[in-house]
């Protein structure tokens, strides 16, 4: 990228679907860590500096990641005392950013989403700049949209609404969030200070910042990913092969 982009990486999560004692960062696709795997995608748009938040099994995942990531050099680690939702990761990661950096794009990625690609997340960053808008998002068509969150387009505002959260009529939208956004740093600073955990996990969700922004009349672009399956998350054993199956394709490629 011309310019610098600063990332966020959401590492914290404890993967309790995954039948595994090790960290769910840590979890193998296809023989390395689905976080190493997010991390060679930032490697590949030069991000910098890169802030891994991590939170169960904190050690563990610190160590195996300065160990085996591209880009060592680029890696700060926070903490998430407790999981409170990826708007506190986000949250927990800004302040160690601003700390850093001059930055005035930051790039917030899943730790758990191994099929990414950097000419992809270079799309979303290029996005946001391109229109200037308060954030760019990826989403993806899919024809099976359970467990991801839902792209709500009302009057040409953008919102996301989490499964857990939707109506039936919502429930229905086949265009999903991936969880990857670039946001203007200074106006993600705002509104995460606004987040609510009126929800029913009492979390605080990053995705509700887009909706903040939205209405404050701030723009924001939607990026569509060429390959659906590069949004694929790993929240239990079958998501897993999934992704490795789709890595055993593009190898065959």
């Amino acid at each position: 990228m011309s310019q610098p982009c600063a990332a966020i990486v959401l590492a914290a999560g404890a993967g309790t679907r995954m039948a595994s004692d090790a960290p769910k960062p840590l979890l193998p696709v296809a023989g390395r860590a689905m976080v190493l795997r997010v991390l060679d995608a930032l490697a590949g748009v030069d991000a910098e500096p890169v802030v891994v938040v991590i939170g169960h099994g904190a050690t563990k995942v610190r160590d195996a990641v300065q160990s085996a990531a591209p880009q060592p050099d680029r890696l700060v680690f926070a903490t998430q005392p407790s999981q409170l939702g990826t708007g506190d990761a986000a949250r927990v990661g800004l302040l160690a950013l601003s700390q850093l950096s001059e930055a005035s794009d930051v790039l917030v990625v899943p730790g758990d989403t191994p099929l990414l690609r950097a000419a992809t997340l270079s799309q979303v960053i290029s996005e946001r700049r391109r229109v200037d808008a308060a954030a760019s998002l990826l989403t993806a068509y899919v024809d099976d949209p359970t467990g991801y969150g839902r792209i709500v387009r009302t009057d040409g505002l953008i919102g996301i609404v989490e499964q857990r959260d939707a109506s039936p009529s919502q429930a229905r939208i086949n265009e999903i969030n991936a969880g990857v956004y670039c946001f203007r740093i200074s106006l993600l600073r705002r509104v995460l200070g606004e987040l609510s955990p009126a929800n029913d996990q009492s979390e605080y969700y990053l995705t509700d910042a887009i909706g903040l922004l939205a209405r404050a009349g701030q723009s924001i672009s939607a990026v569509p990913a060429p390959d659906p399956a590069e949004v694929l998350g790993v929240n239990d054993a079958d998501q897993l092969a999934a992704c490795e199956a789709v890595l055993a394709t593009r190898r065959g490629r």
